[in-house]
């Protein structure tokens, strides 16, 4: 029902007017927004809902509202389940509109953090900073996290741009991203599988990618983070549609093309590097939901792909969340995994379009 809604919004009539037809657009996508939003809403509850403890609507409601409950179910509620969804939604939209960015950098829509080893190389920076500091009695803290995979994050993006300058097909530099991948990822099992603090062989299952353990300080600082580079890629709305148009266009219309690159550069890997500082690496998100976006909304405008992203982000790892903490409990699954696959189908079926249209 809400697909037809929405292809009856797309098809144009006869005799429609160019005003007709952008009112027509803007009630699609109020539309996708309205519905996307209403899904987010009720994974929310659902993820609040499913756990090993089972609680009833209205005890959830009373705790949520902070009207009383059992003082289990509070802690389960505000200390585990609560920061957890909050990081899942946070952490989702960032990875997606950090995938957006790169997919505009490169004019290409496979680019995205963990195919071009980026998640990766923050992996590893992370792990081995927090090796050094766990082994010496020092506790690191969000700040060394965040800042230790943002090292890492620029680390990969400096190798993958300097392999861009010499490759000009994406299929190779794709490749030169999934061999740094399986290095970074080599070296940061290799360093944690022979780890002799207990502390630090924990880190095999961050490693793996997982949004559990999350705290409210974690979700304070992510937010930070990750609504100032968001809200700043908004801002940058209007230069991103000129690039989008090539970057000869964009000079055309004022743009400083090399420092917009860099500006690019550095949000993309500011907020792929918060989500690997607290969830691990995370696949397939950064590419698979932008695509995704961009169909469902019909459109590559900036201003509505870029929180069209982040929401759509949201949903897509709240709902893969849910499958890795539910389907197999008490064993959970490492998120990237359920995101790998459902998100590895649509970069297959992206690669197919392209080589159908070349």
């Amino acid at each position: 029902m809400a697909q037809q809604l929405l292809q009856a919004f797309q098809t144009p009539q006869p005799g429609q007017s160019p005003a007709d037809g952008r009112r027509r657009q803007t009630l699609r996508c109020g539309l996708s927004f309205v519905l996307l939003s209403a899904l987010l809403a009720v994974l929310f509850v659902w993820n609040v809902n499913s756990g090993s403890v089972n609680l009833t609507v209205h005890e959830i409601f009373r705790i949520l509202t902070r009207r009383g409950g059992d003082e289990t179910a509070v802690n389960i509620i505000w200390q585990i389940r609560l920061p957890r969804i909050l990081a899942a939604v946070i952490l989702g939209g960032a990875l997606s509109v950090s995938g957006f960015l790169l997919q505009t950098f490169f004019h290409n829509p496979i680019a995205g953090p963990f195919v071009l080893g980026i998640s990766s190389g923050a992996k590893l920076v992370v792990a081995l900073s927090m090796i050094f500091l766990l082994g010496r009695g020092i506790t690191a803290g969000s700040a060394v996290m965040v800042l230790s995979a943002f090292f890492g994050s620029m680390i990969s993006m400096g190798f993958v741009l300097a392999v861009s300058r010499k490759v000009r097909q994406m299929s190779m530099l794709v490749i030169c991203g999934v061999m740094i991948s399986y290095i970074c990822s080599a070296v940061t099992d290799f360093v944690v599988t022979f780890a002799d603090d207990s502390n630090i062989v924990n880190l095999h299952n961050w490693s793996l990618g997982s949004f559990s353990g999350t705290t409210w300080s974690n979700v304070g600082v992510m937010t930070v983070i990750v609504f100032s580079a968001v809200l700043l890629t908004f801002l940058l709305s209007k230069p991103i549609g000129a690039y989008q148009l090539g970057e000869d266009y964009a000079r055309n219309l004022g743009v400083n093309v090399r420092v917009f690159r860099v500006c690019l550069i550095l949000l993309s890997s500011v907020l792929s590097a918060c989500v690997t500082a607290f969830a691990g690496p995370v696949s397939f998100v950064g590419i698979a939901v932008p695509h995704l976006v961009k169909n469902l909304w019909k459109t590559s405008k900036p201003i509505v792909v870029v929180p069209a992203c982040f929401l759509g982000g949201a949903v897509f790892c709240l709902f893969c969340d849910l499958i890795a903490r539910t389907v197999f409990a008490p064993t959970e699954l490492s998120i990237s995994s359920v995101t790998a696959v459902f998100g590895a189908p649509v970069v297959i079926f992206i690669m197919i379009r392209r080589k159908k249209t070349a």
